[in-house]
């Protein structure tokens, strides 16, 4: 899997690292024929799914001792392989689990603004190469406001967006992740 962050471990200090989902999931489908694919992702959903470590690393076990995960081995050993950069997503509640299993949104963002620096060549300063990744992000967050706009006549409730997308039971995350880290959100609050 070529999406480790190693800089993401150094730059915040308190920052908790952990693999994307839908990416570790995909790696582990690569090794698996197309008809069997959707019995896999179901039986390894028992995994990231779990409540805690323990319960997740017998969801492996089984999988691992069950027909499909003895046909495709190396479909268990990709789980295994990402294991410690995927506990760390067990340690958040429910509600925010399903925001935050996968990093799709912050990649989207990142290739944005590596597409908009390379375009721009060399910076004469950090100013100017900071006020350009600002008004990229502004640029950014109007194109997906507006996509937004154009999906509001749906009659579907949610509390928030993530890339432009709803992103339902964003308010109960929010609060979950307050709770479980008062001292982050204290001056936001």
């Amino acid at each position: 899997m070529s999406h480790t962050g190693i800089t993401v471990h150094h730059t915040p200090p308190q920052g908790e690292h952990q693999t994307c989902i839908v990416h570790l999931i995909r790696a582990a489908n690569r090794w698996v024929s197309y008809q069997d694919r959707k019995s896999v992702s179901r039986a390894l959903r028992e995994v990231y799914t779990a409540a805690n470590e323990d319960t997740a690393r017998a969801g492996l076990d089984a999988f691992e001792a069950s027909e499909l995960g003895q046909k495709y081995p190396q479909s268990v050993k990709v789980w295994r392989d990402a294991w410690e950069r995927f506990i760390p997503f067990l340690q958040f509640p429910p509600a925010a689990r399903r925001v935050l299993y996968t990093t799709n949104s912050i990649e989207s963002l990142n290739a944005e603004l590596r597409k908009a620096t390379r375009n721009r060549g060399q910076f004469p300063n950090e100013t100017a190469a900071l006020k350009t990744l600002w008004l990229m992000i502004c640029n950014i967050e109007d194109k997906r406001a507006t996509q937004r706009a154009k999906k509001a006549k749906r009659d579907i409730e949610c509390n928030g967006y993530i890339e432009g997308a709803k992103a339902t039971g964003w308010k109960q995350a929010i609060n979950q992740l307050a709770v479980a880290y008062p001292d982050r959100f204290a001056d936001y609050l």
